[in-house]
């Protein structure tokens, strides 16, 4: 073969498509990872048969993903690859549904064979996951592990990262008073960021962290854990006032209080010190008072408003409005230990 013929078959070659090798898509790389197709990589029960009253595992298996749910029995998930015991009452076929971007939707069934049963055709839902669960004096339980609000989406133009992300109708902003412009935060070119020093965020800016947060509900409190940066709160429920004059130390989180109007717990907290943010950037004085309040609206999703005020700050009151997504998969927030950015230069004199 001559020279040119070789060449141009290599040149051919080069440019065919691979098996398995998925484009790279167009613009940066962020923007290109939010192009590459979801997969369904496994989905699959063992065993595939049992008897009525024998337990199944289902496992699945996705990449790039925007959302997964197994129907029945199972609804929305949120880990790409996992696993899900279940005990199917009679021979079930299920479905998985995978989300990807630009609209894409992958669809995979599999069925369980019940021996001695009939196919079931009803998409049933396990009590647990179509009911707001209650404690055993009847209020709600708000038990569980919930997203934070990301800011934003992971890729530019692409989806919200959760819902928690998106501020709902009751949000407004925050006026500040004339003469209080100095608590605008202005960030410097060699400022390091809200976090970097590992301090607690404050209320309700301890939200506004990529990472989860837990509330453990008793009978007469309910504690608050955050993940990052490990902080928590214990918040007594049994209505009781803040003491009046009451001398409370300045506290990153506040001092709070807690009662319930209806199936709404209603969180009052004052006792700040003045260290921390609020949301949009604003710092404040010890003169911060925060309401809360928490209200499941669904088995799996827990609204949530926050109105702040500072009379030293803001003209008026102002609102937090989110809804916080149940993170099923998830027991318990992880460990997070924090370790302080120090800015070194000092210590080594003129050195650069």
């Amino acid at each position: 073969m001559a020279f040119s013929a070789v060449f141009l078959a290599l040149s051919l070659a080069a440019q065919a498509p691979q098996q398995g090798v998925v484009p790279a898509g167009t613009g940066n790389p962020y923007q290109r990872a939010g192009q590459i197709p979801a997969r369904i990589v496994d989905f699959r029960t063992e065993p595939a048969s049992i008897q009525a009253g024998q337990a199944v595992t289902i496992y699945w298996a996705t990449e790039n993903q925007d959302g997964i749910t197994i129907e029945p029995d199972i609804g929305n998930l949120f880990q790409a690859r996992g696993s899900r015991q279940i005990y199917p009452p009679a021979t079930t076929t299920y479905k998985l549904t995978v989300k990807g971007p630009a609209g894409q939707i992958l669809t995979r069934e599999v069925t369980v064979t019940v021996t001695g049963t009939a196919p079931s055709s009803a998409v049933r839902m396990p009590a647990d996951l179509n009911q707001i669960p209650h404690m055993p004096d009847g209020k709600p339980n708000l038990t569980g592990v919930y997203n934070g609000i990301f800011p934003g989406t992971f890729f530019p133009g692409g989806p919200a990262m959760n819902s928690a992300g998106l501020p709902g109708p009751r949000e407004t902003k925050p006026v500040l008073k004339a003469g209080a412009e100095k608590f605008k935060v202005v960030r410097g070119a060699t400022d390091t960021g809200l976090s970097s020093d590992c301090m607690p965020l404050g209320v309700p800016q301890s939200l506004y962290a990529p990472y989860q947060w837990q509330i453990v509900q008793g009978i007469d409190r309910v504690v608050i854990l955050y993940e990052y940066p490990q902080v928590f709160r214990v918040i007594p429920t049994t209505g009781a006032p803040h003491e009046a004059g009451q001398d409370l130390d300045p506290a990153w989180m506040g001092h709070s209080v807690g009662r319930w109007e209806g199936d709404t717990l209603v969180v009052d907290t004052i006792g700040f010190n003045d260290k921390t943010e609020l949301p949009g950037g604003f710092r404040h004085t010890e003169a911060l008072h925060v309401v809360e309040r928490f209200r499941r609206t669904s088995a799996t999703t827990l609204e949530y408003e926050a109105t702040i005020d500072d009379p030293n700050v803001f003209e008026k009151p102002w609102v937090v409005h989110r809804n916080f997504p149940l993170r099923p998969d998830l027991e318990k927030v992880g460990e997070f230990v924090c370790e302080n950015n120090r800015d070194y230069r000092p210590l080594f004199g003129n050195s650069k």
